[in-house]
């Protein structure tokens, strides 16, 4: 019995489902390459048993047949970091254990050195020379089988390889059809890192379950992408909030012609959706002014794919993530373990449903201190507020005890980020002997701009109450970052503290 994704794409036969700089995919042509794929991994096996395989392949059309192969094998996807070093490489490797890595012209030599000092065989693939499936029986996968290991950001400790089953996974994606209304006419730009579930899961999956169509590029490429939303090739835009404030200052570099062409494009877009960081209230009005869109924010995370979500009909308040999405239940519990009723308090969010993970990976213990009576502990604190969920942040890095005071750290973040001279910036909470933990900032400014401590302090005091106010301030260059290129809370903290 076929997985559910390769029965879906036999439905949609020979419609247009990839390009990318190779031209065009098919539907056909990807499970035929897919199943050509499956029969060389298999080699002389009925069955690949969950051996885990490594991906390393930039999105294409190539990405998305090793990816179905892999699993018409029986094996478990492993997506690789683009981003990650070659000691981190070699950690999660070192962990996983894939049986081999698929790459496809010249891999990243940071997966070069750490395949190879794990003794890890690189498996080349190439479209014009993909071996022919010869219509062998590939084994049946069941739908509680692993399916996928990806690595977690390690935001509060070592990372770990996050395991989801098929089952898993299409209820994600399902659940993301269903509110988000996913057709067959949908078109998008896929750009987002393909080890991360905003690309894998929420664009790449999603759009081909859906039988719609992937625009796929290596890497984002503003000049490019605004070409295309300018001719209205794409339905649906889905980014994180770093590249929504690239994108409204490329628009106002261009021409008259070509900025009203970009804007026209993007007002035509039936959902325009953002994730993976908080979007700045600023950003958000800034979006809605230039293009007329109401950005669509949504709340997930690698263990639980996406569980809240602004309505698709309904009011789209900034600085929320909505209500819980199709077939998730989430509860908001205290520091005491007590369900938190009402509005306005704030509590851990807590996740169950078909979609939530099956385990880390060789790591039992970590697995069950996850739960809690088969609710997955996110480590989130969020507030309920008239009917939305407003994210406070990381339990551990993101909310600041200070003067007896429980804080966001990313509610300070997006008030620093209206300060004209802040591009970016990090908030953390720092040990200090009178306030418990001091309020600190890392800013990475614009171009020729200065900021001091006390400047910052002066120009905080209309916008934030007294508590809010960062007490420290340094400069940087730029923000540090973990492999899957989000900023390190614990390192931000180091520049205060000294540590590592």
């Amino acid at each position: 019995m076929d997985l559910p994704i390769i029965s879906r794409a036999r439905r949609h036969g020979g419609a247009p489902a990839v390009e990318d700089h190779e031209g065009t995919w098919s539907y056909g042509e990807l499970l035929a390459a897919s199943a050509g794929i499956a029969e060389q991994l298999l080699g002389a096996a009925a069955d690949l048993a969950e051996a885990r395989v490594g991906l390393a392949i930039p999105a294409g059309g190539l990405h998305v047949a090793a990816q179905w192969g892999i699993w018409r094998a029986g094996g478990v996807v492993v997506p690789l970091s683009q981003a990650a070093t070659a000691a981190e490489l070699e950690q999660f490797l070192a962990d996983v254990r894939p049986a081999c890595i698929l790459a496809t012209g010249a891999p990243r030599p940071e997966v070069v050195a750490a395949a190879g000092s794990l003794g890890i065989p690189i498996v080349h693939l190439a479209r014009e020379t993909l071996p022919a499936a010869r219509g062998l029986v590939l084994p049946a996968i069941a739908a509680g089988r692993r399916a996928m290991i990806l690595c977690t950001s390690g935001t509060t400790s070592r990372p770990k390889g996050v395991v989801s089953t098929h089952a898993g996974l299409s209820a994600q994606i399902t659940s993301l059809i269903e509110a988000w209304r996913w057709s067959a006419a949908d078109r998008i730009p896929l750009f987002l890192p393909l080890y991360h579930i905003h690309g894998i899961v929420n664009v790449m999956s999603s759009c081909l379950w859906a039988g719609g169509r992937l625009d796929a590029f290596s890497r984002f490429d503003a000049a490019a992408i605004l070409d295309r939303v300018a001719a209205g090739r794409y339905t649906l835009f889905m980014a994180v909030p770093t590249i929504y404030g690239r994108l409204v200052e490329a628009i106002a570099g261009l021409p008259d012609d070509a900025r009203q062409a970009a804007v026209a494009g993007f007002s035509a877009l039936r959902l325009a959706v953002s994730g993976s960081a908080a979007l700045p209230a600023s950003l958000h009005a800034r979006w809605h002014q230039l293009t007329g869109q109401q950005l669509l924010e949504r709340y997930g995370m690698t263990e639980i794919g996406m569980a809240l979500s602004h309505p698709y009909d309904g009011e789209r308040r900034a600085g929320t993530v909505g209500v819980p999405l199709p077939g998730v239940e989430v509860r908001l519990v205290d520091d005491a373990g007590g369900v938190v009723s009402g509005t306005d308090a704030s509590g851990e969010i807590q996740v169950r449903g078909p979609g939530v993970f099956l385990e880390y990976w060789g790591q039992p213990e970590a697995t069950r201190d996850s739960f809690t009576e088969g609710w997955f502990r996110t480590g989130d604190v969020a507030v309920l507020e008239r009917g939305q969920y407003r994210i406070l942040g990381r339990r551990s890095v993101d909310i600041i005890k200070s003067g007896g005071y429980k804080l966001s750290a990313l509610e300070i973040e997006a008030a620093l980020l209206d300060h004209p001279a802040i591009r970016g910036c990090a908030v953390v909470g720092v040990p200090d002997d009178e306030w418990g933990e001091a309020v600190a900032v890392a800013a990475v400014l614009e171009p020729g701009e200065t900021l001091d401590a006390q400047t910052l302090r002066g120009w905080c005091r209309e916008r934030l109450s007294p508590y809010k106010i960062p007490r420290r301030v340094v400069v940087v260059d730029s923000l540090p970052q973990n492999a899957l290129g989000k900023t390190s809370k614990p390192a931000v903290r180091a520049l205060f503290t000294g540590g590592t």
